[in-house]
């Protein structure tokens, strides 16, 4: 019995040019790093190592993991010699539907796909098109006729998930909260209402310097049995996972390191 291809030898047939989604890890941003291979497997980044054309969030933090992979894996092709190109300004700030970008600019972004050159797509922490911009690149490269393979990474919605105790057959990701203060308490009311009537988990996330202030109108805000789970600075050293009901949270309303990336999630 043939045994399965490794992750790295996930080279479609026919030479067909391939779009790797390439998992970054959770560190992003934060002053201590975990080695790359705890968090990756090996495959994964054997895989991105053969690479040489790239599109990204940002070009200086794709160099710098890719500086990472290479001091484990090295590269096909040196630093200086990768062609990595940025994701249009208007992905961040508008995101990737609704017509935003345009079709063109994305599909000048996978030009070296259509000339046969395998290519990664990279976002600044977890899964690429998950949480993150990218998926107007994965909908191109389809539409292209290539082949779209996602390498295996660690996804901190779904680790939250899987820690939290809460419903994981029925969930939702709605990404951030409104910024207003009596904004965002009218969104936690409806999210809670709809998972306490569902038992649908409620899934979003904060930018770490704002992750105190959500904290506090998640505990302020829902009733005393809605249970919440908030996991920080996953598959760090500093990691940190709790949950329980709102009224447990009330005694201790805080997070060890606040601001450390977080997931945030509630449900029943």
């Amino acid at each position: 019995m043939p045994r399965p291809p490794a992750a790295h030898e996930l080279i479609a047939t026919d030479f067909m040019p391939t779009l790797y989604l390439v998992p970054a890890p959770l560190d992003f941003g934060c002053e201590a790093q975990a080695p790359l291979q705890d968090a990756l497997p090996l495959g994964t980044l054997q895989a991105a190592a053969r690479l040489t054309h790239w599109v990204c969030e940002n070009a200086k933090s794709a160099r710098a993991y890719l500086k990472r992979i290479d001091a484990v894996v090295p590269l096909a092709a040196p630093l200086q010699a990768q062609a990595i190109h940025e994701l249009p300004r208007e992905v961040h700030k508008k995101g990737d539907h609704d017509g935003a970008p345009a079709p063109a600019a994305i599909a000048a972004l996978l030009a070296p796909l259509r000339e046969g050159h395998d290519m990664g797509l990279l976002s600044e922490a977890g899964m690429p098109a998950v949480a993150d911009p990218g998926s107007s690149v994965v909908r191109a490269a389809h539409e292209a006729g290539a082949a779209v393979v996602p390498l295996v990474g660690p996804i901190s919605i779904l680790l939250t998930l899987a820690a939290s105790g809460l419903n994981g057959q029925n969930f939702a990701f709605v990404g951030y909260l409104p910024q207003d203060a009596e904004a965002r308490r009218t969104r936690i009311r409806e999210l809670e209402t709809l998972a306490l009537r569902t038992g649908q988990t409620q899934l979003f996330i904060e930018t770490p310097y704002r992750n105190a202030a959500l904290l506090q109108a998640l505990i302020q805000t829902l009733q005393h049995h809605t249970r919440l789970a908030v996991a920080s600075g996953l598959t760090l050293p500093a990691m940190q996972v709790r949950s329980q009901s709102v009224k447990a949270w009330r005694t201790a309303p805080t997070l060890a390191e606040e601001r450390l990336p977080a997931v945030f999630a509630i449900g029943r």
